[in-house]
């Protein structure tokens, strides 16, 4: 950007474009082969330990004979762009124009398919990074009615998750989510004549549905038979 052969002045070009000359003559070092090695082996653990903050991740460097502090992985994982694959705070709080739902399934008995459907965000490890997967499942039968993928936490991608699912599969009984800001404005996609409840969750519930209650008890042991 600054042409050292050009006019006005290379002091003159600097002022212009507010850098400082000093960086002009700076060459960075190029990494070492260690320091690559170190950030290739704390994206491999990222990826088997996405919810692995850089505590852990430091503890797992040293294990593997690494003499690696916290600090040091922090800035290795700002460089990688990656970080622990956990719900960060206020990621479930509702836009504040948006209505407040009640949460309708504490104690039901869920017995039927197209009774509830639940639609909820998760998170995907990438090499670089991590996407938002979105999924609309039918309570009782667990299927997935749709999904969509998206790089941002934006609203677009629930809202065609949700309309693909409607098309197919028509409207619940009652449809549940959390209180994120791309979940509350979901009832405005319902037809009024369509009679589906909306329920929102603000935290886990004391009890849960019974479908619920089952599937939980499912995969635990799926759980066990794998570790063991």
């Amino acid at each position: 950007m600054v042409d050292r052969e050009a006019q006005p002045s290379v002091r003159r070009q600097c002022e212009l474009l507010r850098v400082s000359r000093s960086g002009l003559y700076y060459e960075p070092e190029a990494d070492s082969v260690d320091e690559l090695a170190l950030m290739l082996r704390l994206d491999q653990l990222h990826l088997k330990f996405p919810f692995y903050g850089s505590r852990k991740l430091a503890e797992l460097l040293r294990g593997e004979g690494h003499r690696i502090n916290r600090k040091r992985v922090q800035r290795l994982m700002r460089r990688l762009g990656i970080e622990a694959m956990v719900p960060k705070p206020n990621t479930s709080r509702p836009a504040p124009e948006h209505p407040v739902y009640p949460y309708l399934l504490r104690g039901l008995d869920v017995c039927r398919p197209d009774q509830v459907w639940a639609a909820d965000i998760t998170y995907i490890p990438m090499a670089h990074g991590f996407g938002y997967l979105v999924a609309v499942i039918d309570w009782y039968s667990r299927r997935v009615l749709s999904w969509r993928l998206s790089n941002t936490l934006d609203t677009r991608f629930c809202v065609e998750a949700l309309h693909e699912a409607l098309e197919c599969f028509g409207a619940p009984t009652i449809f549940n989510t959390d209180q994120g800001s791309q979940f509350t404005q979901v009832p405005t996609i319902f037809n009024t004549d369509q009679g589906s409840q909306f329920s929102s969750r603000r935290s886990p519930p004391s009890s849960t549905p019974t479908r619920a209650r089952s599937s939980r008890r499912s995969r635990s042991r799926t759980r066990v038979r794998e570790e063991a």
